[in-house]
């Protein structure tokens, strides 16, 4: 604290944070994860005329900064930054590309004045006002390399994943991990448990119907077999705007937040019970595993949405303006972690992702295609780990589109009711009233409601809910 402006730094056992006094014209402060080798950090350094917020290459949680004036506020809770808000202000290009899935790793926010801090990114703070100086590209393998005779990449990959798991194992003691009953998840489990914890508890949502039933037999083998700890959760209880939920409520809260918030509240809520410091989870399998160039990829082009409004319409042309450089990390893992993490914060959890440590990243570069393709190697280490196949290369993997199906059908069209009587969208001509009617007509008699309709609103809500 320094007379009325202070720093609070996230409460996590797994952070730590420092104040070093400078040369009497400034100070820095750190906040870092408590461990060593690559850690991921922000970094702030203040002057008398200047304040500058540094991020990591990790991009765990984001920060978002807003400015009002002489004061610079700043969270990675953005509710907590509703005071300094105007929902009826917004960045036309963010709520285009939140609308059409357009997303993009960005500095912009939903909200005008305010910004996210992306991965390696500055933020300077002066009496001309805040700005987000982006970093250099980041530098990455572009093709793969042929394996030299004799390399086991299996082990390689068993190695550099436990080493990224097992650098917690001096700051923690309880731990946990979302297994969802993938390769992804289970991939991380195995390492988790041959780090040597404490205490290690796996988490999951289960789906309903048959897929659910076979997630939860292919989820019961991978924890008997490495003697954890399991709780789960039965996602089709707790779909997207279902009563008592973040967004029925109006509490505040992002409003381009996770689809499946509601459920993922509750699981959070268990991992906390159970005393769990980190989360290990298996965010960036997928995109650890793509096979395709970097260079000259073509984005496949959107479904368009009717029911879009003309301010929006004309906001879709901006959609690639001010993009952050490539990161380090996979982008969509990045934009995950925006969606995902600040909710395990809230409970002072702190979640990891090490099938996106910058070693494990580096090495899948490098990876032939051949063991990429269908998860070949992810899949080969559960099979020598000693599962079957059904657990290894399952036929029918899990999916949420039945959670998606009941929260829209069930709760979500009579927010959109309501929406239709009253919206700040239509108002701000972001939405159609007349086209989004026509869309509610014919999601009730529909077999699948859009779920398309889930972000307008979701945006909607959330608008709302900080409003």
């Amino acid at each position: 604290m320094s007379g009325d402006s202070w720093i609070r730094p996230a409460h996590a056992a797994a952070l730590e944070a420092e104040l070093v006094p400078g040369d009497g014209s400034g100070v820095h402060a750190l906040v870092r994860e408590d461990k060593g080798g690559e850690v991921d950090f922000t970094s702030l350094l203040l002057r008398p005329d200047e304040v500058q917020v540094s991020a990591g290459v990790f991009g765990t949680s984001p920060l978002y900064l807003v400015a009002a004036g002489e004061d610079l506020y700043g969270s990675w809770d953005l509710a907590d930054l509703r005071p300094h808000l105007r929902p009826d202000r917004l960045n036309p290009r963010t709520v285009a590309r939140t609308l059409t899935r357009r997303h993009r790793y960005s500095s912009d926010t939903l909200f005008d004045g305010m910004y996210r801090l992306t991965e390696r990114a500055t933020a300077v703070f002066t009496t001309a006002g805040l700005a987000i100086l982006y970093p250099e590209p980041a530098q990455h393998v572009l093709e793969p390399r042929r394996l030299r005779a004799g390399v086991d990449p299996v082990e390689a990959f068993d190695a550099l994943l436990t080493e990224a798991v097992a650098g917690w194992r001096s700051t923690v003691s309880c731990v946990g991990v979302e297994v969802s009953g993938g390769a992804d998840s289970g991939n991380v489990a195995l390492s988790t448990a041959a780090a040597g914890f404490s205490s290690v508890h796996t988490f999951g949502l289960l789906m309903g119907g048959r897929i659910g039933w076979v997630q939860q037999e292919r989820r019961r083998i991978l924890v008997d077999h490495l003697e954890l700890r399991d709780t789960t959760v039965p996602a089709m209880q707790y779909p997207p705007f279902m009563p008592g939920g973040v967004r029925r409520r109006g509490a505040p809260h992002d409003p381009a937040g996770a689809f499946y918030q509601e459920a993922f509240d509750v699981l959070r809520g268990r991992v906390a019970a159970h005393g769990c410091e980190v989360i290990f989870t298996g965010g960036g399998g997928d995109e650890v595993n793509a096979c395709h160039s970097r260079t000259n990829v073509q984005l496949p082009k959107a479904n368009p949405i009717p029911w879009l409004g003309n301010k929006a319409v004309e906001a879709l042309v901006q959609v690639d303006e001010n993009l952050a450089p490539v990161p380090v990390l996979p982008v969509p893992t990045l934009m995950a972690f925006g969606l995902h993490n600040p909710a395990y914060l809230r409970h002072g959890i702190w979640p990891v992702a090490p099938l996106v440590h910058p070693r494990v990243v580096r090495f899948m570069e490098q990876l032939p295609h051949e063991q990429k393709q269908g998860k070949a190697m992810f899949r080969n280490r559960l099979r020598r780990a000693g599962l079957s196949d059904s657990v290894a290369a399952p036929a029918e993997p899990e999916n949420f589109l039945a959670v998606m199906e009941s929260g829209l059908r069930s709760y979500g069209l009579p927010l959109l009711d309501d929406m239709l009587r009253e919206s700040m969208l239509v108002d701000l001509g972001y939405v159609d009233p007349v086209a989004l009617a026509q869309a509610r007509d014919h999601a009730e008699r529909a077999p699948v409601v859009p779920d398309l309709l889930c972000d307008t609103l979701a945006l909607e809500v959330g608008l709302r809910s900080l409003s």
